[in-house]
């Protein structure tokens, strides 16, 4: 599709305007969080109106499926996060966890501690998704013993974890970045530290100063923590030997192994233990525990709730509605509605200033509305890239935009890929009508922070490098690699595998 054939904006929008009221009928009026139907019908809606302009429905079924194809990886970092959880429950990993947590960690730093240690493992390992659903889930177990709101220990789970998605050499995204806008990932990685460190101190600072000003001595349950050390003691063998899974996953990581055979060698491992070191547990017990999750009646909620959890299945409920979502960004970006929307943007910047607060929202937008963050880091990455070019500016600007208004912002947004899995993973209950849960989106003060500071940058033209002449002798060479606005078709691939770790 060239640009002359792109819909009108208001065409471009009427998709994205209706299914999004589709959506706030379904949260607010109904009070139902399954946002699935909403998001199938703006599929059809989009397709509907790709075939009203004369695009053959195959067409559209290409993009729809192609976006699918690009995102099935991390589709399988959820499968093996499932199979994760549930097995690192039975071989007493996650349990062993706990136990240490409440017996060694202070209550008034625990939400500060909690997100440094997943921001060194999810730098370590390269991936958000598998912090969350292995040390996360943790975590989450020792700050419900501590009696700390289940939302501030997942706002705090979600700002150390996407910090290391953001910045690791391995993470998927933190290649896909620099790739589109051509740019080298080490020196992207070392320009966004500028919004990076200054979001994580304000996020500890945060989070030490909620810790003291909300657990005190007197709101802690020492009884309702001894209930639960006490009942984990007398179910699991607790010791190092438990440990073992989750010191394979650190380990394989940092020798720079793919993430995500990494995390299913955790499952084997996992299992192992189970078998072998825990009580009662046999081969046939383990496939369960990976396929429904582990479960246990103790008759102590606190406890139910922390261990009745995992599997392949707890994962169903994420996994459909990124298929839907993927769907209607594919079908969104293939119908040119996207396009449409992002040129109209790019036609009205004429600053930097402009350029890069536009490239941060325009990121972020595209998540709200595609619901995938890779299309959020490809799109506005190719499509914005001339135009700091031009100004004689670094990409390395874009390439830092669109890992904020991107990889960031995609756990706060609900119906995204990131936000459904963590609010599925870390057993946020939104889909219950546990609402008040959805705090986490403010207290994960990092993911959000760091845009506004990049916003910021823009504006006073602070951390924000121009052209070097290194770059400038690249576009030169490189140049027939530069987009053409008016090629449709490129638009549509968030990236060859080369742009991407392996998972």
């Amino acid at each position: 599709m060239t640009e002359k054939n792109l819909p009108s904006l208001p065409l471009a929008l009427l998709p994205v305007v209706l299914t999004l009221g589709l959506l706030a009928l379904q949260l607010f009026y109904f009070g139902d969080f399954t946002p699935h139907i909403p998001l199938v019908l703006g599929l059809a809606i989009t397709g509907l109106l790709g075939v009203m302009r004369g695009q053959k429905w195959t067409d559209i079924r290409e993009g729809v499926f192609h976006v699918i194809h690009v995102s099935l990886p991390s589709l399988s970092v959820l499968i093996v996060v499932g199979m994760i959880i549930g097995v690192w429950i039975a071989s007493g990993t996650v349990p062993t966890l706990i136990y240490y947590g409440l017996t060694l960690l202070n209550p008034s730093i625990f939400l500060a501690a909690a997100m440094i240690l997943c921001a060194v493992v999810s730098l370590s390992l390269g991936t958000s998704w598998g912090t969350v659903g292995t040390i996360g889930v943790a975590l989450m177990g020792i700050g419900a013993g501590f009696g700390i709101p289940v939302y501030w220990t997942a706002g705090a789970i979600v700002s150390g974890a996407f910090f290391g998605d953001k910045i690791s050499p391995l993470s998927d995204t933190t290649n896909l970045a620099p790739a589109v806008t051509g740019v080298n990932i080490f020196d992207h990685i070392q320009n966004m530290l500028p919004t990076t460190v200054p979001a994580m101190l304000i996020a500890l600072g945060v989070y030490i100063v909620a810790g003291f000003a909300l657990i005190e001595p007197a709101d802690t349950s020492l009884a309702a923590i001894t209930q639960i050390t006490e009942r984990l003691q007398q179910d699991f063998n607790l010791g190092l030997i438990p440990l073992l899974p989750a010191l394979l996953v650190v380990g394989l990581a940092l020798m720079r192994q793919p993430p995500l055979p990494s995390l299913f060698a955790g499952v084997l491992l996992g299992g192992l233990v189970a078998i072998f070191y825990q009580n009662g547990i046999g081969v046939h017990d383990v496939f369960t525990y990976a396929q429904s999750g582990y479960s246990v009646d103790t008759g102590i909620a606190d406890i139910d709730s922390l261990l009745n959890s995992g599997g392949i299945q707890s994962m169903m409920w994420t996994i459909s509605l990124m298929l839907i979502a993927l769907g209607f960004g594919g079908a969104l970006e293939r119908t040119g509605c996207l396009e449409a929307i992002i040129l109209a943007i790019v036609s009205r910047v004429k600053s930097f200033t402009a350029v890069q607060s536009s490239a941060i929202v325009t990121s972020f937008a595209t998540n709200v509305v595609a619901g995938d963050p890779y299309i959020s880091i490809a799109l506005p990455g190719r499509m914005y890239a001339p135009l700091y070019r031009g100004m004689g500016y670094s990409t390395l600007n874009l390439s830092r935009a669109t890992e904020e208004g991107g990889t960031l912002m995609s756990p706060l947004i609900p119906w995204n890929a990131g936000g459904a899995f963590v609010i599925t993973t870390l057993g946020l209950g939104i889909m219950d009508g546990n609402l008040e849960n959805l705090l986490y989106i403010p207290l994960a003060f990092a993911c959000w922070t760091a845009p506004v500071i990049g916003i910021f940058y823009a504006i006073t033209g602070f951390f924000s490098p121009k052209a070097s002449e290194k770059d400038r002798a690249n576009w030169a060479r490189d140049n027939e690699d530069v987009m053409d606005l008016s090629d449709h078709d490129h638009l549509g691939d968030p990236g060859p595998s080369k742009e991407a770790q392996p998972i």
